[in-house]
């Protein structure tokens, strides 16, 4: 599908709504209230398909001071974001290229983000571990300040210990399946040699404890999966460092088309794609490759403010405009 229409008519604003109905959250801010349009006091997105033949309803509510809420179905969810394990839904929007360009924190975002899709099981294990990092820098400062021994800080070193080393397994799994997916997408894109790179160990209690006098200096924990990269490669190159804007968009590209692929495996459903703004620096012979990849990948949302811009004909151009009163209208 392409969404077109004037600059600034809604066409990202369509986009991220069915990213918040899909995914229970936005893909550009996580104040809830940022979604409320401006004057009113709650939002509503509903939507229908089908997933694998089978009729699909969902609905997410937004009420200011109330929080959100989603059903599927007609059952309430527990969290709005539970949403994640019922549909898969992938996006790119330009502020996506940190993924790439941006420092190591991004990059273990993402990564972990994918982890938790491919896993749901494990969709939690990076904020636990972040959690139990949290509590041993605690425990640490505690420590400085006198008002807390260092045995206070053992059982902090058994669970980052723990938990780092089933994150650092479930990061290793997802970059290693990943792998072959990006560098083929990537090659398809005319990015040669595309690879991912990741080399970690988690921390054994007994380094956790050798690192104590240096943790107690500066009140953090300085070894453990939460300081790792993921490097993204073409040609034996860094592109964070020495890859173009065009190439750390190809990887983008490559990563979230390989991602869908593996998916689709592990689910037996295709993902939906929203693609924002992804033609614009494209050049019209990776708009032809992408566009042919897209159409054997399922559905795909992409927006364009040039009916042109997309090789072929789209299953449904959709029209978006904005109306007087300055809301905006989809045709």
């Amino acid at each position: 599908m392409l969404v077109t229409g004037p600059n600034g008519a809604g066409k990202t604003n369509l986009l991220e709504s069915l990213h918040v109905g899909t995914q229970g959250f936005s893909p550009r801010t996580r104040a809830d209230v940022q979604l409320v349009r401006f004057g009113r006091d709650a939002a509503r997105i509903a939507l229908r398909g089908n997933r694998a033949g089978i009729a699909v309803e969902v609905e997410v509510t937004f009420e200011v001071g109330s929080g959100k809420r989603a059903s599927v179905n007609g059952a309430r969810l527990r969290a709005a974001e539970q949403l994640r394990s019922e549909v898969a839904t992938l996006v790119f929007t330009p502020d996506r290229l940190v993924v790439v360009k941006g420092g190591p924190a991004a990059r273990r975002a993402y990564f972990d983000r994918v982890l938790g899709r491919l896993a749901p099981t494990r969709a939690g294990l990076s904020a636990e571990y972040g959690a139990a990092v949290g509590q041993r820098n605690a425990a640490l400062r505690r420590v400085s300040l006198g008002v807390s021994s260092q045995d206070a800080l053992s059982p902090w070193n058994e669970q980052v210990s723990t938990l780092g080393a089933e994150l650092v397994e479930g990061r290793l799994e997802t970059v290693s399946e990943l792998q072959p997916r990006f560098r083929e997408r990537a090659e398809e894109l005319g990015l040669a040699g595309g690879e991912l790179s990741y080399e970690a160990e988690a921390p054994s209690v007994s380094e956790l404890e050798a690192r104590t006098p240096r943790d107690l200096e500066r009140g953090t924990t300085s070894l453990g999966p939460h300081l790792d990269d993921v490097g993204v490669l073409a040609g034996g190159r860094d592109l964070r460092a020495f890859g173009s804007q065009g190439e750390q968009r190809l990887a983008v590209l490559a990563l979230l088309l390989g991602e869908a692929e593996l998916l689709e495996e592990r689910r037996g459903v295709r993902p939906l794609l929203l693609l924002d703004d992804v033609l614009s620096e494209l050049d019209p012979e990776r708009r032809r490759i992408l566009a042919d990849r897209l159409r054997a990948s399922g559905q795909a949302l992409v927006t364009s403010a040039s009916r042109n811009a997309l090789p072929g004909e789209p299953a449904q151009t959709v029209v978006v405009a904005q109306s007087s009163d300055g809301t905006s209208r989809a045709q």
